[in-house]
């Protein structure tokens, strides 16, 4: 049997609408909007145009298995009233795809399991208190981070990256039963990747019931938790100096990892800068380049879990080839599902060729 929502979601990947699917693979809009409603079942051949036209295997369409459903009640979009509804779409049904990918590398190898803190046991909590309570729950003190995807991977969260090349489509996390996703764009700044999975974690521990007091503030609170997590307060007033600067800024940021204006927020919001000397040094930042930049950042982390499920496909002569097969998805959409967090293919393949000598 045709599937008519896995046509919807390629048509959805590929950023296409109903019209340009049509003109592009020969049918009419008519049949197209038939078809992803279920009203028509199309003949081979009409299958293979449509696989051609969206460069999905035409495998992928005849799958009985239905992907599992994301909407934006469900997921953590930080721009969405500016998203367009293709890219709004698009991101959709990459979760959707990235879901499916992630329980075929379940089945397949033993992923870490989700170990997170329920706040509904504490009668108040704040970011700050939050982001204390998962550091505690997870046995980090107040000492930083050294490796923030790896830490969160190695708790059970399960992350993809992004390829839509907008700023309105930067990361965004759900949570599907008990296990939490988080995907990520890797269009910025390493620091301010970082940054965003940890708004993301905030999204997920503190949303995970529904935000409390509307969309707007839980943005507020998942940027407050990033920060409190990041940059722990006793760890940051232990290293702040009696007078701060940005020179002080750019050396200290790389001891949490962070953006020199997200740690210059920090020191804000701790009280150890005024107003007035807080707004002094962002603007000298942003004369430095420091407002849309990280000039001499720290290193892109990337997905522990992947490296090593690729690893270990690649001593068995297998790769992401394979994964594409085995969901009868397109190459691309494999490569796009783990762009920005896996080193650069050099070093993947070069890793790969030391295990299977």
């Amino acid at each position: 049997m045709f599937n008519r929502k896995r046509l919807a979601a390629a048509r959805k990947r590929r950023k296409m609408t109903a019209k340009a699917l049509a003109e592009k693979s020969g049918l009419s809009p008519v049949t197209i909007t038939r078809l992803e409603g279920g009203q028509n079942e199309p003949d081979q051949g009409s299958i293979d145009r449509l696989a051609a036209a969206l460069g999905y295997p035409a495998e992928f369409f005849m799958l009985s298995e239905e992907l599992p459903e994301l909407s934006t009640e469900m997921v953590s979009f930080r721009s969405l009233s500016n998203m367009s509804a293709r890219e709004r779409d698009a991101a959709l049904s990459a979760g959707e795809i990235g879901v499916e990918m992630m329980d075929w590398a379940e089945r397949v190898f033993s992923l870490p399991q989700p170990a997170f803190p329920d706040l509904r046991s504490m009668a108040e909590y704040s970011p700050e208190v939050a982001a204390e309570a998962l550091r505690q729950s997870w046995g980090l003190g107040d000492r930083p981070i050294g490796a923030v995807l790896k830490l969160m991977e190695s708790r059970g969260v399960r992350i993809l990256g992004l390829s839509e090349e907008t700023a309105n489509v930067d990361a965004f996390s759900f949570w599907r039963g008990d296990t939490p996703y988080m995907f990520l764009n890797s269009f910025k700044s390493a620091e301010r990747n970082l940054y965003d999975a940890c708004h993301e974690m905030g999204h997920l521990i503190l949303h995970r019931h529904g935000a409390r007091n509307g969309a707007r503030a839980a943005e507020n609170e998942a940027n407050a938790f990033a920060s409190a997590f990041l940059m722990p307060r006793t760890d940051v007033l232990a290293h702040a100096p009696r007078f701060i600067d940005t020179r002080v800024i750019i050396r200290l940021k790389r001891r949490w990892k962070v953006s020199a204006m997200a740690l210059a927020y920090r020191f804000r919001s701790l009280e150890i800068l005024s107003e007035w000397q807080y707004r002094s040094i962002c603007i000298e930042l942003g004369q430095k380049g420091y407002r849309t930049a990280e000039p001499s950042g720290i290193e892109r982390e990337t997905s522990t879990v992947w490296k090593q499920i690729l690893a270990d496909m690649w001593a068995k002569r297998q790769g992401k080839n394979e994964i594409a097969n085995a969901l009868n998805l397109p190459l691309d959409e494999v490569e796009a599902l783990l762009r920005g967090i896996l080193p650069i293919e050099e070093r993947v393949v070069g890793q790969a060729l030391r295990v299977i000598k």
